[in-house]
């Protein structure tokens, strides 16, 4: 692997802290029927917040038609004081539980105890919410993740994933091995090749080159004939083409059209160009990935957390990480309220246990 202990760490914190900023960025806009790409736009040039290089301003006045999601004054400009709470940072804080407690040889049904002992039912949603009331009907995986479940191809098992991808720093074969065994609790298809690719990725941007190579690294981990893998691959031959960010997201809605705003594929499609358009920078990333609409908080947690792994934590502009406290507000039982820093502690003991 090849890293220092203390640039290790660095990294790993560096996942964190943008998983964390890059959810209360895309925090108030989610709801990917209603904020699309260009009405994001359109409220940050009514604010005028364009190009974008910090939290989403508050609503200025006259901003009719903008309504921002109900917690929206905890987490934008001015009003953050310790990241909110949010699904997506409290499967990160769960998995890293789950880890400490069985090590990397945990089973699908041990993620499943956990769901059930540290987890509220209402804290969960659509594919995960359908897996939690199936464990608790006593349904054993992998019919938790098939019985009456609409949503087994969403984009809730990759957002599952970073854990495993840090943990697993230069090893994305070991970090989506991992993320399949958590996957298959509740998805199936693309939803479960959402969470390999997105933890190999995380793996591969420790050691890869350039966001691109970290790409096509991951892309060897999911079938190539998948959906998932040929809409990422489409993404890097438009970004290679040389069109524009917006022309490129055009031309993915229109491939994709019809899947839903929570689908894994049109978020991979989008969380792909945040990336490659962002050109490794941290604020160009996460905010292109928040404008590009859908599933704003999990995209804009992804491309937080690899793009903090590429660059490290002391990396990391000042405006992201200083209004989190250092704090998670989390559902997780035991959790809440822990430092940022403990849980990336946590995480670099596991990632540097041998095997």
């Amino acid at each position: 692997m090849g890293f220092a202990r203390g640039e290790l760490g660095d990294r790993i914190l560096g996942g964190w802290t943008g998983r964390i900023a890059g959810n209360m960025l895309g925090k108030p806009v989610e709801r990917g029927d209603h904020w699309t790409r260009e009405r994001i736009d359109a409220y940050l040039r009514l604010a005028g917040a364009l190009p974008l290089t910090d939290y989403l301003p508050p609503p200025p006045p006259g901003a009719a038609g903008f309504e921002l999601r109900p917690e929206w004054e905890r987490c934008v400009r001015g009003g953050i004081d310790g990241s909110c709470r949010d699904d997506d940072v409290d499967w990160s804080v769960l998995g890293l539980h789950l880890l400490e407690t069985y090590g990397f040889a945990f089973t699908t049904e041990q993620v499943g105890e956990e769901w059930l002992l540290r987890l509220p039912y209402l804290q969960t949603f659509t594919a995960e919410r359908v897996a939690y009331r199936n464990l608790a009907d006593g349904l054993r995986p992998p019919l938790t993740a098939t019985y009456d479940n609409p949503y087994q191809e969403w984009i809730g098992a990759l957002i599952r994933a970073d854990v495993y991808g840090w943990t697993c720093p230069g090893d994305p074969r070991r970090a989506a091995s991992l993320a399949r065994r958590d996957a298959v609790l509740s998805h199936t298809g693309n939803g479960v090749y959402g969470a390999m690719w997105a933890a190999a990725l995380i793996a591969a941007a420790f050691t890869a080159p350039d966001v691109r190579s970290a790409l096509e690294t991951s892309l060897e981990r999911v079938p190539a004939s998948s959906r998932l893998a040929r809409t990422v691959r489409g993404t890097i031959a438009l970004y290679e083409a040389g069109l524009g960010w917006s022309e490129t997201l055009t031309e993915l809605a229109e491939r994709t059209a019809g899947l839903g705003w929570i689908h894994s594929v049109p978020n991979a499609a989008v969380l792909t160009a945040g990336l490659l358009y962002g050109e490794g920078d941290f604020t160009r990333t996460i905010t292109l990935t928040v404008r590009g609409g859908l599933d704003t908080d999990s995209n804009g947690a992804t491309a937080g957390s690899v793009a903090g792994v590429r660059c490290g934590a002391a990396a990391i502009p000042p405006q992201w990480s200083e209004p989190l406290r250092d704090r998670v507000r989390s559902a997780v039982f035991g959790f809440d309220g822990v430092r940022i820093g403990e849980l990336a502690e946590r995480t670099l003991r596991l990632a540097e246990r041998p095997g």
